[in-house]
């Protein structure tokens, strides 16, 4: 299946990075985090309770077909990715909070006890890497569980 999978791929995974934050605790914390959805092609979103930063921004190497132009040296973190998380096949990424903007999060903030601290855990920094944004060729639609809209790839970076 990976074959198959693989020959109809518009590498979504290829498309972003996303990296673990700790978990804001202080009202500085929560205004460093509103600071990065103040930028273009950045989300930050909560899964499992650990907190990462999405930057929207494609591989250097990744070819107009879709293939790696660098296969055969890619990174670690590329050769051990497995279908078993792609992005192409998935839609509910399970998120229990995804921000888009700072209004997102200053709604995030109001609902949040007295004492300002976030529900979630530190985040892990473990390394391990999860489906994190929607597939390509999704019709504008989707939501997360929150109902948040998913972000959706410019239309320059579709096939």
């Amino acid at each position: 299946m990976p074959s198959i999978l693989c020959e109809h791929c518009t590498a979504a995974c290829c498309r972003y990075i996303a990296l673990p934050l700790d978990a804001p605790e202080t009202p500085a914390d929560f205004e460093d985090i509103r600071w990065f959805l103040m930028h273009e092609h950045v989300s930050v979103f909560v899964e499992d309770g650990d907190w990462y930063v999405a930057f929207q921004t494609p591989c250097r190497h990744l070819q107009p077909d879709h293939r790696c132009g660098v296969y055969r040296t890619r990174p670690k973190i590329c050769r051990t990715y497995t279908t078993d998380d792609c992005d192409y096949h998935s839609g509910d990424y399970n998120w229990e909070q995804h921000f888009t903007a700072p209004e997102h999060l200053d709604a995030y903030q109001r609902e949040q006890p007295a004492n300002g601290r976030s529900r979630g855990r530190r985040g892990s920094g473990n390394g391990k890497r999860k489906r994190r944004l929607p597939a390509p060729g999704s019709n504008g639609h989707a939501q997360d569980r929150c109902g948040t809209a998913l972000p959706i790839l410019l239309a320059s970076q579709r096939p």
